[in-house]
């Protein structure tokens, strides 16, 4: 096997190459084995989905050598979308996904690597991390830090982090003492991982494995579990492996194997963001896929099989111990294309066939094709007169009473001018709430309406009033919400001309979201409409909103536009 980097090991110029390995330590025999292989951490003491990041890279690294290659480090960023939470940082989120994938290329071409380990845990890191493998087509593995262990119980489940939000509403409502809310900062969360339900990071965990870009049953190991390190180990050694016999994210990343993550998705109720990711993924991956359609066409051949938080009361821990993503895939493989390629250089069919559980199964979890939660996903795509390309919704998490609503639009034009309302009192049993301005041009950086849905939660509004945006949703969301809503606010889409008091139906069913507004009406709102002035700081965020594509699209960067704007493209 000939590899990228021996063009810096071998031959008369490679001198000049050994000797700055040298300088770190490497030895001759290091230089002259097998392939360089990176391992990529996104470790920080910011993040607790990254806290084990150091450790696990131990193990990765252990196991690279026992393989016989040779592992260099290098970290990227990752942020925390729970520390940015309801603030400007927030803004900042989606777009570091961007930023992610342009520093692993960078680096991963600038060194000539031959195969990488990419280790993260979160939402955005693993989308990013994944977007770059296919970017590079290099020989390329995720591996994660696992999730959380769930905390002290709290109104009927185990806590999280999410939980002291909707605490938050329940003080505020003069439902749970001071004390009570206070005291859930010590006990929500005990110990480091990605949040301990199925939010963006653990469903993105999940759809990596699902891809086959992670090693069976790796995904939703917690943190602290010694099996962690052995999964990372074993991460290790199946990169040189692959190296070894040339296996690339194109063999493995297909238009099958994304449908397949498509199926898993919807089969788990996991988060709406996977729709923008995966749409990103196909972006970097050159596939010919409309993510969006396949979401919607899937949806109606693909039972929930699989309920955990924020759809029940079950967290990350038991849904692992139920058989996590290898059960869940074993369960619907009538339904799945099992000949696709895997990081274990076998198809998917082997993988599953050769899969041993060791912990036994939970039908109040994971149930079968034949007796499902609900016979059609946990994901939706939603259209209408007021999404004319796309919205999306999670009928996994939504209660059956809430899939037909109606009610009447309350407007707002950011984020916390709909927290304020919310906990003000102002939001009552039939509204709904609008928060518009905030997709990935319009925010900028498409934030999260976490803490707006929470508060309602906590407020007692989840089963009676519901939150459209063209922002996004934390996939711990639950109650009746769209999101994603294209064209958003900011390109003049429909959501922009909504006023209070309008008659809005959300059918989850039938993928219904509709403006009952006469047409003329519309067009007299759309002739008059004028875009919000916005500040938008300068650097990163000036230039994602002015290149950022629809939500529709994955919110990606579009470098064809960049091109066409030229060099002044970040400037106002």
């Amino acid at each position: 096997m000939t590899y990228r980097s021996e063009i810096m090991r071998k031959g008369k110029d490679s001198p000049w190459y050994r000797t700055l390995y040298k300088s770190m330590g490497y030895s001759d025999h290091e230089l002259d084995q097998g392939p360089i292989v990176g391992i990529v951490s996104s470790w920080s003491t910011l993040v607790p989905g990254h806290y084990n990041l150091d450790k696990v890279a131990e193990f990765v690294k252990k196991g690279i050598y026992s393989a016989g290659g040779t592992a260099v480090e290098f970290g990227t960023i990752g942020c925390c979308d729970g520390m940015a939470q309801g603030l400007e940082g927030m803004h900042y989120i989606l777009p570091s996904r961007e930023v992610i994938a342009d520093s692993v290329e960078v680096m991963v071409q600038a060194h000539r690597l031959d195969a990488v380990v990419l280790l993260a845990s979160c939402d955005k890191i693993i989308p990013g991390m994944l977007m770059a493998a296919a970017r590079l087509d290099i020989p390329a593995i995720i591996a994660t830090g696992g999730p959380m262990q769930g905390g002290v119980p709290f109104d009927g489940r185990k806590a999280d982090s999410t939980t002291l939000e909707e605490a938050k509403g329940m003080f505020e409502a003069g439902k749970i003492s001071e004390a009570t809310y206070y005291g859930l900062e010590d006990a929500a969360c005990p110990g480091c991982g990605a949040c301990a339900f199925l939010g963006t990071a653990n469903s993105m965990a999940c759809v990596s494995e699902a891809l086959g870009m992670s090693l069976p049953g790796s995904a939703l190991i917690p943190a602290v579990y010694a099996e962690r390190f052995r999964s990372s180990f074993e991460a290790g050694r199946a990169i040189v492996h692959l190296a070894e016999a040339g296996i690339t994210p194109s063999q493995i990343i297909t238009e099958a194997s994304v449908r397949n993550a498509i199926r898993v998705t919807l089969g788990i109720a996991g988060s709406t963001n996977v729709v923008l990711h995966l749409a990103a993924l196909c972006y970097e991956a050159e596939l010919d896929l409309d993510v969006v359609a396949a979401f919607e066409e899937l949806n109606r051949t693909t039972p929930q099989i699989a309920k955990v938080n924020p759809a029940a009361a079950w967290d990350m821990e038991a849904f692992h111990r139920a058989g996590g993503i290898p059960r869940v895939m074993e369960r619907m493989a009538p339904l799945l294309e099992t000949g696709v390629m895997t990081v274990t250089g076998r198809s998917l069919a082997d993988n599953i066939r050769d899969c041993r559980y060791v912990y036994s199964e939970n039908p109040a979890i994971i149930r079968t094709l034949e007796d499902p939660f609900s016979e059609t996903g946990g994901v939706a795509v939603m259209r209408g007169n007021l999404a004319p390309d796309t919205g999306i919704s999670k009928p996994g998490a939504i209660d059956p009473a809430l899939h037909h609503f109606v009610g009447k639009a309350v407007c707002f034009d950011s984020e916390e001018e709909a927290e304020e309302a919310i906990l003000g009192g102002r939001i009552q049993a039939g509204d709904v709430v609008v928060v518009r301005y905030e997709g990935p041009k319009g925010g900028p950086g498409m934030r999260e309406m976490f803490k707006a849905m929470k508060y309602m939660y906590g407020m007692g509004l989840s089963k009676s009033a519901a939150l459209i945006t063209d922002g996004r949703f934390s996939g711990t969301n639950n109650g009746c919400f769209v999101g994603h809503i294209s064209p958003e606010a900011a390109e003049g889409g429909p959501i922009a001309l909504i006023r209070d008091g309008d008659e809005i139906l959300i059918d989850v069913d039938q993928g219904r979201l509709e403006l009952h507004v006469p047409e003329e009406e519309l067009a007299s709102r759309r002739s008059a409409w004028v875009r919000p002035e916005k500040r938008i700081p300068r650097g990163w965020l000036r230039l994602y909103a002015k290149l950022a594509s629809s939500a529709s699209k994955g919110a990606v960067i579009d470098y064809d536009r960049a091109i066409t704007l030229g060099p002044r493209a970040g400037k106002e």
